[in-house]
C-alpha cells in the first residue's frame, strides 16, 4: 500500500479554472488535468523566480517532491497547448495558507527542520 500523499501549500485558490484553445467547441477537446499544487509549483518557479529549495519551503514538501511536481506540471500545460487540449485546473491534495506551518511565535519565521528555533530557551523551556 503506497504512503498517504503530504498536503502542499498554496498560496490561494486562483479564480481560472481551465483554458482551451480558441475557436474550438469544448465538447471537441481532450482534456488535460493540472492540479493546484503542480500549478502552485509553476507560479513559484517562473512567476515569482524563485529557486527550488526556497519554493519547496514554501510549499511545505522536500526539494525532490518540489521538482516532481514542476516537471509533471510543465509536461501537462506543453501537452495541452502542443496537442490543442482543454487544460483543466483540478484540485489536489493542498492546504491554502500562506505563512509557515509551525512558525515560531517569536519571530513569525519558520523554525528550522529537525533543531528546535534559535528563538527557544532551553533554560526557562520556552520561548
Amino acid at each position: 500500500m503506497p504512503r498517504p500523499v503530504q498536503l502542499r501549500r498554496v498560496q490561494s485558490r486562483p479564480e481560472l479554472r481551465g483554458l482551451k484553445p480558441l475557436g474550438i467547441p469544448m465538447a471537441d477537446l481532450e482534456m488535460v488535468s493540472l492540479g493546484l499544487d503542480e500549478l502552485e509549483a509553476i507560479r513559484l518557479a517562473d512567476k515569482v523566480g524563485l529557486y527550488q529549495e526556497e519554493a519547496a519551503v514554501r510549499m511545505d514538501v522536500s526539494r525532490s517532491t518540489y521538482a516532481r511536481l514542476l516537471t509533471q506540471a510543465r509536461c501537462k500545460m506543453a501537452e495541452a497547448l502542443f496537442e490543442q487540449k482543454a487544460l483543466l485546473v483540478t484540485d489536489g491534495p493542498v492546504f491554502v495558507g500562506a505563512g509557515p506551518r509551525g512558525g515560531c511565535p517569536v519571530h513569525g519565521g519558520p523554525r528550522r527542520r529537525g533543531r528546535a528555533c534559535w528563538c527557544y530557551d532551553e533554560k526557562r523551556k520556552a520561548y
